[in-house]
């Protein structure tokens, strides 16, 4: 009809009938090969860069402290491996600004055994022999008994006080209290620093600037004691996880109607107590002391669990719940007839799963293949990151023109710069380097995270296209399951890896591309916080929404891509094109009854997640007594409770993203067959009786679809037609 070809001409042709077309074409030659070859390359290069920074990396460097000689303090095998805290001489100097731009004091720092205890001066301790035995355990070695105070001073070989102090991240800190209103140091309000008494707030600056950097630190060390205390916890829920979710989905393949109102209902019951439970902790805080003060007004804590004490924290979770629970409530109002329909959809994605259990264990695979990328990223980025070399820095008490100055602590005492400021130090300041590799060191960052973004793409591409041409086998098998080949996952597999490594090399790479723009976007706006031009972070911001839209459109037509490369062996481009042609002419399925069905599986995955959840909180925050002798102590109950929640929802993800893939695949075979073929003796559908039925069912209730009866119309006249001519020849 005229009307058909103008419409078709848009979105390209329809397939024709093809007789001899049974599936995934087993005829096929490699695709995209110089796609394939860039990324052998680039993988060669990857593995240069990590043996370089594992040859010159060394991670002590953020496990322990620093003292001035560059030193490790605590450090197994060495003769500091008793003395693991770093001791300050006098930690006022960390008031200076200088700290917050080179993150180090201009101070003396050395490795002791034990933080200070007790006040004490040098002058004091000198008179009395066993007090000075004890305050040399905080001077630099070679002071002695016969050495005068001043000239000990003078060469800064030991502190001129001593306060009693505690450690904190592996360093040494006055131990500041308060009485009142009044700040004290070791219960005393003054304390004397050799040269007078001083009032103990004076050291508030000084502790502040040196802790600035270690505040983070302390909350990344207590999260991961907090892992090392649940660990084992966190994997038998994380089995836990795998085990319901296999079991969803094997429930899935026998009562498919049932499990997913089911899945809905429970869905709706635990989103609900959840309201329900945020309601009770938010009435229960009415009166309590502090309860009412805002987030606002408490800024940012490192003890997270002080936001929990407030009711404005659990109004706000109140909100967010009762939002999500309105709008699940209002799709499904609204979407149920579709839901009736995307239900039948996924028992006929329950029989092809049923034909080849193996495929719902194929994410194993990939999280292996993940696990791998993640491990090397994880490592290479940590050898780079310590793979400089210790820079020291000349730091002075008067006016020097080579304050700050690079110098090399072996010969600075006979150095023309010692002997201009006599009263200045090299001390270490930061690991750094001047070298061609650490100024390229940036780059090999980069080039670490460019290539975890294509990996890791590339081995999602890869389970796709695995899953893809194995459901399409068994979609096109003209008796199932009698024509389905023998262990289609792995032909499939094979297929993919010999025939089209270059072709998911181009797709994850497009992405990948997109996605480290995402990341330079975000380190912009990271940047620029700071900055007054409203018209830049405008600009920005757009850049960020035209990106994640970009991402999302990308991964999409990827997904459909490898879909008809595994079914056609073409390559990438041809294969993206012809899926969104064929997506394009059949845009009204793709919008009710695709989509319907990924927010169904969607639902499932947050009953999962929010089981998972339910049950972790109970269990780590000690609010149910009979596991208040079994859950461990941890500094934020809250960290193994996010691991599991997040964690549960990948392999819930991966789980579900078979039957996602399974239902993708068909329906775009679906969509072929209704195009090469029409149902008759010589052209029949491959699709199953009952998936014929669903699907153009819905096409009739679609009265928006392009001519959808009038295509129904001309399949019919062109066959009997076709029959007529054939009976008139037989004549």
């Amino acid at each position: 009809m005229p009307e058909d070809g103008e419409y078709y001409g848009k979105n390209g042709e329809p397939r024709k009938h093809d007789p001899n077309f049974r599936g995934p074409i087993q005829n096929r030659g490699c695709t995209d090969i110089v796609c394939c070859i860039l990324f052998i390359i680039a993988i060669l290069g990857y593995i240069a860069v990590g043996i370089l920074a594992w040859s010159q990396g060394d991670p002590r460097k953020v496990i322990y402290p620093t003292d001035s000689r560059g030193q490790f303090c605590g450090q197994v095998g060495t003769p500091l491996e008793k003395k693991p805290f770093l001791f300050y001489f006098n930690i006022m100097k960390c008031a200076s600004p200088m700290v917050l731009l080179e993150f180090q004091c201009p101070t003396t720092q050395m490795c002791v055994e034990k933080c200070p205890e007790k006040f004490m001066t040098l002058v004091s301790a000198y008179a009395i022999s066993s007090d000075f035995a004890y305050y040399k355990n905080f001077c630099e070695e070679g002071v002695t008994n016969t050495m005068g105070v001043p000239q000990i001073l003078s060469q800064r070989l030991c502190p001129a006080m001593l306060l009693p102090s505690k450690p904190f991240t592996r360093r040494c800190f006055p131990a500041l209290g308060k009485k009142g209103d009044v700040i004290t140091v070791g219960n005393s309000s003054t304390f004397n620093d050799g040269s007078g008494i001083r009032n103990a707030k004076d050291l508030i600056a000084g502790v502040q600037n040196a802790t600035v950097v270690m505040e983070a630190r302390q909350v990344v060390m207590k999260i991961f004691e907090d892992f090392t205390h649940s660990w084992y916890w966190i994997l038998l829920g994380l089995a836990i996880a795998m085990i319901i979710s296999l079991l969803f989905l094997i429930l899935l393949r026998f009562l498919a109607g049932i499990m997913v109102w089911i899945m809905i209902g429970m869905l709706v019951a635990v989103i609900g107590y959840g309201i329900f439970h945020c309601y009770m902790e938010y009435a229960a805080l009415k009166g309590e002391p502090g309860a009412n003060v805002t987030i606002q007004d408490l800024g940012l804590q490192t003890d997270f669990t002080v936001y929990l004490q407030i009711r404005q924290t659990w109004l706000a979770f109140i909100i967010i719940l009762a939002i999500v629970e309105v709008i699940i409530i209002l799709l499904l109002i609204f979407l149920w007839k579709r839901i009736l329909i995307a239900i039948a959809l996924i028992k006929e994605a329950s029989r092809a799963i049923g034909h080849m259990f193996c495929s719902l264990f194929y994410p194993l695979f990939t999280f292996l293949l993940l696990a791998v990328v993640i491990i090397y990223w994880g490592v290479t980025a940590v050898f780079l990151s310590t793979s400089n070399q210790a820079v020291y820095k000349i730091f002075n008490e008067t006016n020097c023109d080579y304050s700050r100055k690079t110098c090399d602590p072996a010969n600075y005492s006979t150095s023309p710069m010692k002997a201009q400021c006599p009263d200045s130090k090299c001390l270490f300041a930061f690991y750094g380097g001047e070298t061609p590799y650490h100024k390229y060191l940036i780059a090999l960052q980069f080039y670490n995270v460019f290539l975890f973004f294509w990996c890791a793409n590339f081995v999602l591409g890869l389970g796709q296209m695995t899953l893809a041409g194995a459901f399409a086998s068994y979609y096109w098998a003209a008796k199932k399951p009698d024509d389905i080949p023998a262990f289609p996952v792995f032909s499939s597999l094979g297929r993919s890896l010999r025939y089209h490594t270059g072709t998911l090399a181009f797709g994850s790479l497009i992405l990948s591309i997109i996605q480290i723009i995402r990341v330079l976007l975000e380190y912009l706006d990271h940047k620029l916080k700071g900055a007054q031009n409203k018209f830049a972070k405008f600009l920005l911001c757009c850049l960020k929404c035209c990106f994640w839209c970009l991402e999302k459109f990308v991964k999409f037509l990827n997904r459909n891509a490898y879909i008809m490369a595994a079914i056609y062996g073409k390559n990438f481009c041809t294969s993206a094109r012809d899926a969104f042609f064929l997506l394009m002419r059949n845009v009204i399925r793709v919008a009710v009854l695709d989509k319907v069905t990924d927010f169904i599986l969607f639902l499932g995955k947050l009953l999962i997640v929010g089981l998972l959840g339910v049950f972790s909180f109970f269990f780590f925050s000690g609010r149910v007594k009979a596991f208040q002798n079994t859950a461990p102590t941890l500094n934020y109950y809250w960290v193994p409770i996010l691991t599991m929640v997040v964690c549960s929802y990948l392999i819930a993800h991966a789980f579900f993203s078979v039957y996602s893939m399974c239902v993708d695949t068909l329906f775009l075979c679906f969509c072929e067959d209704l195009e090469r073929n029409d149902g008759s003796a010589a052209r029949p559908y491959y699709m199953s009786p009952s998936l014929r039925e669903i699907l153009w069912k819905n096409k009739e209730e679609d009265p928006s679809e392009p001519n959808a009866q009038q295509q129904q119309q001309q399949h019919d006249e062109d066959s009997q037609l076709k029959q007529e001519a054939h009976e008139e020849d037989a004549a």
